[in-house]
């Protein structure tokens, strides 16, 4: 598992992060730890950059947790800027500068992984590439990695690399479902109102790319969450199986992500330490779920049987 660190910081605006904010902080990446989860998960616009400002400030004050962790950051998505909300920006200036300014607010001379935030549909692969090269020779990178990218996005990127891409970030849970859906629905109407790009399942296994899943706890929708009452059925089923087997909804629901032969690695984006806690039984659920349970879930959720 990941903990993801977009929920560290305070607010979304300018205003400064406070010291109750690294305390939070403090709390959620401990809890994170004390659960053997290793691997950080950042991006340069969270919380404006307090997300990275606050984790920085995490390991000033522990500092033998640096030697203990792993961090990834992404790049690519400019926020309030040049009279936009936002917009996508892969330039080679820009990954050179977000980077730089992503080491600063963590104190770190170097991250394990860069991750493409989204497509720029104005990307030139070759300029990517050559921003990556120039990071990874400068000891600041260690590998790259994309986000919310497709199997040809990913395909093209890559032949410009001179080093296989690790990891692809997507949205990826029990209620979002396309990832899933798409493979299965192939040739079928049901197919047609999907968003996930067929196939990217399949090139990240083919490829050893890394499927890290985020808003994999669904935002809390079977684990206590106002939800819809089209979620009901896999709600009780979901706290229902927790029950038997003695664990929590939140570890349920991470485990039929971890399930799925593809090595999906969950990113929990709650700051909650109870919540963060209450994932640590995920990974001996998922060793544990059977296919006819991995099915019930499914069709829970999905509302209605397989084709």
């Amino acid at each position: 598992m990941i903990y993801g660190c977009m929920g560290l910081g305070g607010t979304w605006d300018d205003a400064p992060f406070t010291g109750a904010d690294v305390e939070a902080a403090e709390r959620a990446v401990h809890a994170a730890v004390e659960i053997g989860i290793d691997w950080f998960d950042h991006a340069d616009i969270y919380r404006v950059g307090k997300a990275e400002q606050v984790f920085g400030e995490v390991l000033r004050r522990d500092p033998a947790l640096a030697g203990r962790v792993k961090i990834q950051t992404k790049c690519g998505i400019r926020l309030g800027e040049s009279g936009l909300q936002a917009y996508y920006d892969l330039s080679k200036p820009a990954i050179l500068e977000r980077v730089d300014a992503s080491l600063r607010r963590l104190g770190v001379a170097r991250v394990d992984v860069l991750l493409l935030h989204r497509p720029d549909p104005l990307l030139d692969p070759a300029e990517v590439a050559d921003a990556y090269g120039e990071l990874r020779d400068a000891g600041k990178v260690g590998a790259l990695g994309v986000s919310n990218m497709s199997a040809g996005q990913m395909s093209l990127l890559q032949r410009h690399l001179d080093e296989p891409l690790v990891a692809n970030q997507l949205e990826m849970s029990l209620h979002r479902r396309d990832w899933v859906e798409s493979g299965v629905l192939v040739n079928h109407p049901e197919g047609s109102g999907l968003s996930f790009p067929e196939g990217t399942i399949e090139y990240c296994r083919a490829n050893n790319v890394r499927i890290q899943a985020w808003g994999s706890l669904a935002q809390g929708i079977y684990s206590g969450a106002p939800r819809a009452a089209s979620d009901e059925a896999a709600y009780e089923l979901v706290n229902a199986m927790a029950a038997e087997k003695g664990t929590t909804a939140e570890a349920i629901v991470l485990a039929w992500l971890m399930r799925h032969p593809a090595g999906i690695e969950p990113v929990l984006g709650t700051s909650n330490p109870d919540r963060i806690r209450a994932c640590a039984d995920a990974e001996a659920q998922a060793a544990a779920m059977t296919t006819v349970e991995w099915y019930r879930l499914w069709t829970a959720a999905r509302g209605h049987a397989v084709p």
